[in-house]
């Protein structure tokens, strides 16, 4: 098998889909590692390190698309690479295509077999490779919040933890999953005050538990949101749900209410946001203001740690890429359901059904 790895293109991006650790392992196991020149740099992987490992380095991404079978990323393919897929070829990735209709459009007229590593399933149930980057991103939420509020940025100048005799800022998260359970960790561990809402009792009662009240936990209803919103100086979206396109939350009129110079972080932009207001955004152009709020949408969030970010999501994606390299593309996928769960396009077809109610297909 030979398995093509390129150098991510997507503003901002400094993820590498593959590690020289991964790569050995790779081509211990009999696979040809096709990587593009400079892909892990900004990783902090050099190009020596990759040919220590066992990878053929090529200069140019059309070469490695044309000679490989499983092309294996960390981003979506971008207009910029539609014309590289081969015809029937594997792409494993994150994909999120309930949010991207003219990819998905694209990889059903090539016939690709697109396995997205956001709907890769765990025994129990669970989303192996959505976890790592969910928890980075829940993370840095609360990061890049703090760094926005500065008003040296435009933001209200509240800190987070505050100082005696001072109020400390308040973070809203809305949505106690993955991502929200680890921006509150953050924001808690700042000092902040911290209120979270989830419809899942089970998620508040765990984490009332496990802050022992220092936490404010609510029910998600209109009634809470428009009150927590409208006081939240940082208020962080992190509603997902599995490869389905985002519901609407926080609505138009709910942000209109927060104070001036407040900051809106969504999570979920990768899946269409949460939040009314919210509209993809960069690395390069990070923020915008609506309503005198301070919007931050940059969907490779992750990218911002890209050498954490990389051996978060390899360490979770390794078992995956040695079985196909083992067994072949087809017994791996018979043979592990969980993998099975991750393809969303096959043959032409949608064959995630998430994504095919969100996009209108059969």
């Amino acid at each position: 098998m030979t398995i093509g790895v390129p150098k991510e293109i997507k503003i901002g991006e400094t993820r590498v889909s593959m590690t020289p650790s991964l790569c050995r392992r790779c081509v211990s196991l009999g696979a040809r590692v096709l990587i593009q020149k400079s892909a892990g740099l900004s990783a902090g992987f050099t190009d020596a390190e990759y040919r220590a490992a066992g990878a053929v380095q090529v200069s140019h991404a059309a070469k490695l698309w044309r000679s490989a079978e499983l092309i294996l990323k960390v981003k979506e393919p971008l207009p910029a690479e539609y014309d590289l897929l081969q015809d029937s070829q594997t792409l494993f990735t994150y994909l999120h295509l309930a949010a991207g209709p003219a990819l998905t459009k694209v990889l059903l007229r090539r016939r690709i077999l697109g396995i997205a590593y956001e709907t890769v399933e765990g025994a129990d149930g669970s989303f192996p490779l959505l976890k790592p980057m969910s928890q980075i991103a829940g993370r840095l939420a609360i990061q890049v919040g703090a760094y926005f509020l500065q008003s040296q940025h435009g933001g209200s100048g509240v800190l987070l933890g505050g100082i005696p005799g001072t109020l400390p800022g308040h973070v809203v998260v809305v949505g106690a999953g993955n991502s929200g359970a680890h921006a509150v960790q953050m924001a808690a561990g700042m000092g902040a005050r911290v209120t979270v809402l989830d419809l899942d009792t089970r998620k508040l009662e765990s984490l009332d538990s496990e802050y022992r009240g220092r936490v404010v936990t609510l029910m998600s209803n209109l009634a809470n949101l428009e009150s927590c919103v409208a006081d939240a100086d940082l208020l962080v979206g992190a509603v997902l749900i599995p490869a389905a396109k985002a519901p609407t939350v926080v609505t138009n009129e709910m942000v209109s209410k927060m104070r001036p110079g407040s900051v809106i972080v969504d999570i979920a932009i990768d899946q269409g946001g949460c939040i009314e207001s919210i509209r993809p955004t960069s690395h390069k152009e990070p923020v915008y203001k609506q309503h005198g709020v301070i919007h931050y949408a940059v969907p490779n969030m992750p990218a911002l740690v890209g050498r954490t970010s990389t051996q978060g999501l390899t360490q979770a994606t390794e078992p995956y890429v040695a079985m196909i390299v083992q067994k072949g593309i087809e017994a791996a996928l018979a043979e592990h359901k969980g993998l099975g769960r991750g393809v969303n396009t096959r043959e032409g077809r949608v064959t995630y059904d998430a994504v095919a109610k969100a996009l209108g297909y059969a």
